[in-house]
């Protein structure tokens, strides 16, 4: 067997392999409701529900924090997040979890957050002095 052979068969192998497991992470975004019914990992988009405290004591649980968090069906629910509290998350616009329910709480191992952006006041500015000018 040539040596061509070979590598184009290994880097092929390899590909098959990167592509299954990227395959396995892709999972779509869902709500508690669609969560509870699953007993696999979802990923909720939501928004940090400010009536409630973020809960976060770095010296007896560093790795851990929860929080209240709206669905996109206005539902709240307790989510544990087990890894330290992320900088700045409490001026986070959106936050998406991954985990799953247990109980009546949401388990997350996993943290995405968009934070206001810094251009945001410039924005305004600028699309309040358009208006005026019209």
């Amino acid at each position: 067997m040539k040596k061509i052979y070979l590598i184009a068969a290994l880097a092929l192998i390899a590909a098959v392999a990167i592509i299954i497991s990227a395959s396995k992470d892709v999972t779509t975004y869902g709500t508690y409701a669609s969560a509870a019914d699953k007993n696999s990992r979802v990923k909720i988009a939501g928004q940090i529900d400010r009536d409630f405290d973020i809960e976060y004591d770095p010296i007896n649980s560093p790795s851990a924090f929860s929080f209240t968090m709206k669905d996109s069906e206005g539902v709240s629910k307790k989510v544990i997040l087990k890894i330290p509290k992320p900088q700045d998350f409490e001026t986070s616009e959106t936050v998406v979890v991954t985990g799953k329910m247990e109980e009546d709480t949401f388990v997350a191992t996993d943290v995405q957050m968009k934070c206001p952006s810094k251009y945001k006041d410039e924005e305004l500015k600028i699309r309040s002095e358009a208006s005026l000018s019209m």
